[in-house]
C-alpha cells in the first residue's frame, strides 16, 4: 500500500461539486452511452444548474466518456505508442488468454479517489486492484506488476489513456512477451468485461456504503473483491464464481 494512500487528505472540492460529480458518475454508470449533452440534460432535470462546459470539465477530471466512437475522446501522450486492438472476432476460451485493465472514478463522502483493476476476461476474476488520489501511470503500473506476479496472459488489453500507453506501463508487458491490445478510440465497449465490473462494484458496494475515509474505502473494497471473486455467482459463468472458473 502506498504511503500517500494511507495519509491522503480529501481534495478541497466544495460539497455541491462533489454531489454533482457523484450524480454524474451514477448517471454514467446507468447509461454509459450518454454523452456530455445528454448527461448535462439529466443533471438539469435532477435540479443541478449546470451547462455542458462544466459537465465536460468534471467528466474529464473523473476520467469518463461515452462508449460510442467519437473524435479525440481518449488522447494518449504524444510520444506514447498506440497498439492495435487485437480482440475483434477472437473467441475467449480459457483463463489467462486475455487480461485487461481500466481506471474508474470513486465518489466518497468528502472527496474522491480512482480505482484501477486487472481482470481475466474468461473467468471475470479480479487479479489485482488498487486506489489512488491521482490517475498517474506509476500507480497503474504497480497494480499491473502485482497481477503479473500471479501469472501471464497471452494478450493484455487497455484503452488509449496516457496511463496505459506510457512506457512505465507497457514495458513490463513487452519484457514478459505479452501482446498489447488497445481499444479503438472512444470505444469503451472494446473493454466490456471490466466496464461490467465497474458497474457491479459501484451498485453493489460504493453507492451503498458512501465511504468517508480512504482506509474505510480500502477495507470495504477488499471485502467486496473477495466476495466478487469467491462468492458472487455469475450467470454467464454457468452460475459459478470467478475464482472457481479461473483456478
Amino acid at each position: 500500500m502506498a504511503r500517500s494512500s494511507v495519509y491522503y487528505v480529501p481534495v478541497p472540492v466544495d460539497r455541491q461539486t462533489l454531489e454533482l460529480m457523484k450524480a454524474i458518475d451514477q448517471e454514467y454508470t446507468s447509461h454509459p452511452f450518454f454523452g456530455i449533452r445528454k448527461i448535462t440534460r439529466a443533471m438539469r432535470d435532477a435540479g443541478y444548474p449546470v451547462n455542458h462546459k462544466k459537465v465536460a470539465r468534471l467528466m474529464r477530471q473523473m476520467g469518463i466518456q461515452a462508449v460510442y466512437a467519437a473524435p479525440r475522446t481518449s488522447v494518449p501522450a504524444q510520444d506514447h505508442k498506440i497498439y492495435p486492438y487485437l480482440l475483434r472476432g477472437v473467441t475467449i476460451s480459457q483463463p489467462n488468454q486475455v487480461w485487461s485493465s481500466d481506471l474508474t472514478y470513486i465518489s466518497m463522502e468528502t472527496g474522491f479517489m480512482y480505482l484501477v483493476a486487472v481482470i481475466d476476461w474468461f473467468s471475470r476474476f479480479v487479479l489485482a486492484w488498487g486506489v489512488s488520489n491521482t490517475q498517474d501511470a506509476d500507480f497503474c503500473a504497480r497494480v499491473l506488476l502485482k497481477a503479473l506476479s500471479k501469472g501471464r496472459p497471452g494478450i493484455f488489453n487497455t484503452d488509449q489513456g496516457s496511463q496505459f500507453t506510457s512506457d512505465v506501463f507497457t514495458q513490463p508487458l513487452l519484457d514478459a512477451k505479452i501482446a498489447i491490445s488497445m481499444d479503438g478510440r472512444g470505444r469503451a465497449l472494446d473493454n466490456v468485461f471490466i466496464e461490467r465490473l465497474w458497474r457491479s462494484v459501484k451498485y453493489e458496494d460504493i453507492y451503498l456504503r458512501n465511504y468517508d475515509t480512504v482506509p474505510a474505502l480500502i477495507s470495504g473494497l477488499s471485502r467486496y473483491f473477495d466476495f466478487y471473486n469467491n462468492e458472487r455467482y455469475h450467470q454467464s459463468l454457468g452460475n459459478m464464481t470467478p475464482a472457481s472458473v479461473y483456478h
